[in-house]
C-alpha cells in the first residue's frame, strides 16, 4: 500500500505500490461457521431480505388514506417480482375501506347512458337474483294471474254495465225506426265498419240498390217510396249524435277494462317489488323497480308471456360484487391495456348482421375490481399500452372511473354507450426501475402529486450473519415450494459468495435473488443427476461454470483472436505510446472482461488532444466526458508557464463499434504521457480506472470481470510472473475473483495493484518515479512528469520559432493551445 513522504500541500506523495495479497482478492464464507447443517434446519423466508426501510415505506403507503398516497416501488427486480410484491402486501395485511357493490341497469329515459346502482357490500348478487325472479314472474306467471276469477268477474261486470248503457241509448232509437218502417244495420266496406239505416220490406231490411229496384218494378208506389225516404233522412240526421254517444260509451268501457288490467298488474307487480324496495337502502333501486313496472304495464302487458327482447332491459348487470366477509382486494394486472384497466363494453351481433350494445355488455376492469383495495401494475407495461397511462392518471386524479367503448377506427359496429361514471377509491402500487421513476417525475406533472410514497428497494444488503442466514432461509423456501433437494451449508456458503460477487461492493450481498435462485435450481438439477440427497458446494460450482459456458462464446472467440494474433494485444515487453486498457461485454445477465489496446501519438502543432473515437462518432457521451477530463488533468499535471503547443491523438485500436464509459481514462492519460515523454510502458500490465482533473483514480464497475478477462488473455499466451492489473484503490474491497485467479496471485504468477492516484499508475507502468512538485513548483529531476514538462516546453519552443519564421514571411502565425 502507499508509503508517504513529506508532501507539498495539495500535491500527491511519492509512493511505492505493492500488489494486493491473495487473501484480499476474495472474501470467503466459511461453511463451518454457519449455524445449520442444511436448509432443512431453517424456517423458509417468504418475503424479501434485508429491505426493512423499503418495507416500512410500503407499509406506510398501504395503510395511509391521505390523498395522493399511491406507491412507486423502485428497484425490485426479477421475473417473480409481481408475485413477491403481492405476497409482501398480503403479509402486511393492510386495512382498507370496504368497497360497495356496483350494478348497471337500463336507463329508460336515456337508453344510451346506462344507470349505475350502488348497493351495500354483498347485496348486489341478491338484488340481481330478486330481479331475475321478478322477470320470471312477468314472463311465466303474470299472464295466468291476470286471468284469475277475480279479474274475470270484474271484467264481466264492466262488460254487462257497458251493454246495459248501450241498450239504454239505442232502444228508443231502434223502436222509433221500427215504427217508421226502418231498421239500423252495421255495414262493412273494406276495413271500415259503419252503421246504416235501411228500409224494411216484408219485415226484412232492404239495401239501397234493392229498394230502388222495388220502386222501378212498381212493387212500391211513389208515395210510399217518398215517405220512407223522408223518414230515412230524418233519422239519418240523428245518427251521428247517436254514434258519438255509442263511441264514447265504448271508449269509456275500453278505458275501464284497461285500468282494471293495469291496476291488477300493478297490484301483482307491486306485491313482488315491495319487499325488494324495503330491503334496499338507495332510492335508485325503488326508482328502477318503479320504471320496470311502468314499462311493463304501459307497453308490454300483451307480451308478458312471450320471450321478448324487452325483458333484457330489465335485467341487472353486477359489474362489482363482494362476499360480505371478503378482505382488501389486491389485484395484479399483468396486461394493463386501456380496456383491461377501465373495463369494456361488449357488442352483440344479431342475425341480420347488426351490432347492438346494452348495459348487460358492460364489463369491469382491474381498476374497478380493485376498488377499496390495491392495484399492482408494472410501470413499463402501462406506459407502452396506448392511452393506458393517460386514463389511469385521469382516474386517480378525479376519483371517477368512466368505462368507454373500445375505439374501432372507421368501423363502428353500432350505437355506443356512455355508462354513468363510478366513484372509485383505489390505491395503485406501481413497480418500476429508477429510470422510469425519473422519467415520469420529469415529464408528467401529475405523477409527483399522485405517487407520493416511494418504496426504494436496494440492490444489496449488508454482508452480516443475519444476511447470510436469510440467504439460507430463501433457499429453504425455494426448496420447499419447488420440491428440490435441500442445500447443505457448503452449497449455501458458495451461493452466498456468488451473491457477494454479483453485489461487487465491499461488505454487501446482492438482494436481487433471481440469478441466485436460477443457480440454485440448476445445482439441484445436477444433484438429482448425481442421485444424492443434498445439494453440495460442488453442484453449485458446476452450475456457475455451466451457466457461464452457455453464454461465453463471444468471449471465447475474442480470446482466440488474441491468441492467434488477429487482435494485437501485447502481454510482455514495453512500448511507447501504447497501453492495455480493459473493457467489458454483456451476454444476458453475465459480463465478460477483455483487454483493449490503446495507442497515442504526439507531435508539434496546435490542435490539442484528439479523440479518434469521438471524431469517428463511435464515442458515447460518458467516454467523451472522460476524454475532456483527461485534457484538464494534463494541464493540471504539467502546469507550465507557457501554452501547450502540440497535437496528440488517442485511439482504441481494432475497435469497430461504439465505446462508452470513462473507465479507460486512467489508462489514456498514462498512454498520452508515454507518447509525450518517449518513455516506454510495461505491456504486461493492464489498467482500469476513471480519473478526475486532479489525478485521483476513481472506482469503476465490473472490476472482477475486467481482471479475470486480462488474466485469461495472459493465460492463453502464457503467464510470465510479471503480469497484472492496476485497479482503483476504491475497488479493492469489491474484489471477488475466481479461485484460479486468486491461486495464481498467491503463487506470484499474477498480480493485482490498487492505486489511488495517477502518479502511482505511472510509476508502475514506466518503472520510474512519476514525480512530485517541490516548493518551487517544479517536479523532481529524473521523474516522468519532470520529463513531460521538458517535452512540453520543447514543443512550445518549436511553435514559437515557427511563429517567428511565419511572421518573417508575412503569413498568419498558428495559435498555440
Amino acid at each position: 500500500m502507499p508509503e508517504q513522504e513529506s508532501p507539498t500541500p495539495g500535491e500527491p506523495t511519492a509512493t511505492t505500490t505493492v500488489p494486493l495479497t491473495a487473501d484480499a482478492l476474495r472474501w470467503r464464507c466459511d461453511p463451518n461457521e454457519l449455524a445449520f447443517e442444511s436448509t432443512d434446519d431453517l424456517e423458509p423466508l417468504d418475503g424479501v431480505i434485508g429491505q426493512d426501510d423499503a418495507v416500512e415505506s410500503l407499509r406506510f403507503g398501504l395503510e395511509t388514506n391521505a390523498p395522493g398516497q399511491n406507491i412507486f416501488v423502485r428497484g425490485l427486480t426479477g421475473t417473480g417480482r409481481m408475485t413477491l410484491l403481492k405476497r409482501l402486501m398480503e403479509e402486511i395485511r393492510p386495512s382498507c375501506p370496504l368497497a360497495l357493490d356496483r350494478c348497471f341497469v337500463h336507463n329508460f329515459n336515456q337508453p344510451d347512458r346506462p344507470r349505475l346502482i350502488t348497493l351495500p357490500r354483498g347485496r348486489a348478487t341478491a338484488f340481481r337474483e330478486r330481479v331475475d325472479r321478478l322477470l320470471t314472474f312477468i314472463r311465466n306467471e303474470l299472464g295466468p294471474a291476470m286471468a284469475s276469477d277475480r279479474v274475470k268477474t270484474r271484467r264481466a261486470a264492466l262488460d254487462k254495465a257497458a251493454e246495459q248503457s248501450l241498450e239504454n241509448i239505442m232502444k228508443p232509437f231502434n223502436e222509433a225506426l221500427k215504427a217508421a218502417g226502418l231498421t239500423m244495420m252495421t255495414l262493412q266496406a273494406g276495413p271500415i265498419v259503419h252503421p246504416a239505416i235501411l228500409p224494411l220490406w216484408d219485415g226484412k231490411p232492404v239495401p239501397p240498390e234493392d229498394f230502388e229496384q222495388l220502386r222501378s218494378s212498381g212493387q212500391i208506389d211513389q208515395k210510399t217510396y217518398d215517405a220512407l225516404r223522408k223518414k230515412h233522412a230524418k233519422f239519418s240526421k240523428q245518427l251521428p249524435e247517436l254514434s258519438e254517444q255509442v263511441n264514447e260509451l265504448r271508449g269509456k268501457h275500453d278505458q275501464d277494462v284497461r285500468e282494471l288490467i293495469e291496476n291488477e298488474a300493478r297490484r301483482l307487480l307491486d306485491r313482488m317489488t315491495s319487499a325488494m324496495i324495503k330491503e334496499s337502502v338507495p332510492d335508485s333501486v325503488a326508482g328502477f323497480l318503479k320504471e320496470i313496472v311502468d314499462d311493463v304495464v304501459r307497453d308490454h302487458l300483451g307480451d308478458a308471456g312471450e320471450e321478448k327482447r324487452f325483458m333484457e332491459r330489465y335485467r341487472v348487470n353486477v359489474v362489482l360484487g363482494h362476499a360480505e366477509d371478503a378482505g382488501c382486494p389486491i389485484i395484479v394486472e399483468n396486461t394493463p391495456t386501456m380496456q383491461n384497466l377501465l373495463g369494456s363494453i361488449d357488442y352483440e351481433f344479431e342475425a341480420e348482421g347488426h351490432a347492438r350494445a346494452s348495459h348487460m355488455g358492460i364489463r369491469a376492469g382491474s381498476i374497478l375490481r380493485a376498488d377499496g383495495g390495491f392495484l399492482v401494475l408494472e410501470a413499463r407495461d402501462v406506459l407502452v399500452e396506448p392511452g393506458a397511462w393517460r386514463m389511469l392518471i385521469r382516474t386517480l386524479r378525479t376519483g371517477k372511473l368512466e368505462i368507454i367503448p373500445q375505439e374501432r377506427g372507421y368501423f363502428s359496429p353500432g350505437p355506443t354507450l356512455k355508462p354513468e361514471a363510478i366513484d372509485v377509491h383505489v390505491k395503485v402500487v406501481l413497480l418500476g426501475d429508477a429510470n422510469t421513476y425519473y422519467l415520469l417525475d420529469a415529464h408528467d406533472p401529475d405523477f409527483a402529486q399522485l405517487f407520493k410514497v416511494l418504496a426504494d428497494f436496494d440492490s444489496t444488503i449488508p454482508r452480516t450473519e443475519r444476511g447470510i442466514t436469510e440467504y439460507g432461509r430463501v433457499l429453504a423456501r425455494i426448496a420447499r415450494d419447488e420440491e428440490l433437494s435441500p442445500f447443505d451449508r457448503s452449497a449455501v456458503a458458495t451461493l452466498v459468495e456468488h451473491g457477494a460477487r454479483i453485489a461487487a461492493r465491499k461488505g454487501e450481498l446482492t438482494a436481487r435473488f433471481g440469478r441466485l435462485a436460477d443457480l440454485a435450481r440448476e445445482a439441484a438439477f445436477i444433484a438429482s443427476k448425481d442421485q444424492v440427497e443434498r445439494v453440495a458446494s460442488t453442484h453449485v460450482q458446476q452450475a456457475i461454470l455451466r451457466g457461464k459456458r452457455r453464454a461465453d462464446l463471444p468471449a471465447r472467440r475474442f480470446r482466440k483472436l488474441i491468441a492467434d494474433g488477429t487482435i494485437r494485444i501485447q502481454t510482455s515487453a514495453e512500448a511507447i505510446g501504447q497501453i492495455n486498457g480493459l473493457a467489458v461485454l454483456h451476454a444476458g445477465q453475465l459480463t465478460y472482461g477483455f483487454p483493449a489496446r490503446i495507442t497515442a501519438t504526439i507531435g508539434p502543432g496546435t490542435a490539442g488532444v484528439i479523440n479518434i473515437e469521438r471524431e469517428a462518432e463511435l464515442s458515447g457521451a460518458i467516454h467523451t466526458k472522460g476524454f475532456y477530463i483527461l485534457g484538464g488533468l494534463l494541464r493540471w499535471l504539467l502546469r507550465t508557464d507557457h501554452p501547450l503547443a502540440f497535437d496528440a491523438s488517442i485511439a482504441f485500436e481494432q475497435s469497430y463499434g461504439g465505446i462508452d464509459g470513462d473507465s479507460a481514462s486512467g489508462a489514456e492519460i498514462c498512454c498520452l504521457l508515454s507518447a509525450l515523454t518517449n518513455v516506454a510502458l510495461r505491456q504486461d500490465l493492464a489498467m482500469t480506472g476513471a480519473i478526475d482533473q486532479v489525478g485521483h483514480i476513481q472506482p469503476i464497475g465490473a472490476v472482477n470481470e475486467k481482471i479475470e478477462g486480462y488474466f485469461d488473455t495472459c493465460s492463453d499466451v502464457g503467464l510470465t510472473g510479471t503480469q497484472g492489473v492496476i485497479i482503483p484503490l476504491a475497488n479493492a474491497g469489491d474484489l471477488m475473483l475466481r479461485e484460479d485467479v486468486v491461486e495464481a496471485c498467491r503463487e506470484d504468477r499474477f498480480r493485482v495493484f490498487a492505486v489511488d492516484r495517477v502518479h502511482e499508475a505511472l510509476t508502475l507502468f514506466a518503472g520510474m518515479p512519476a514525480g512530485c512538485r517541490g516548493p518551487d513548483g517544479c517536479y523532481e529531476p529524473e521523474t516522468l512528469l519532470a520529463l513531460a514538462c521538458e517535452k512540453a516546453r520543447e514543443y512550445w519552443t518549436k511553435a514559437v520559432e515557427g511563429n517567428r519564421r511565419t511572421s518573417a514571411t508575412g503569413d498568419d502565425p498558428p495559435q498555440a493551445q
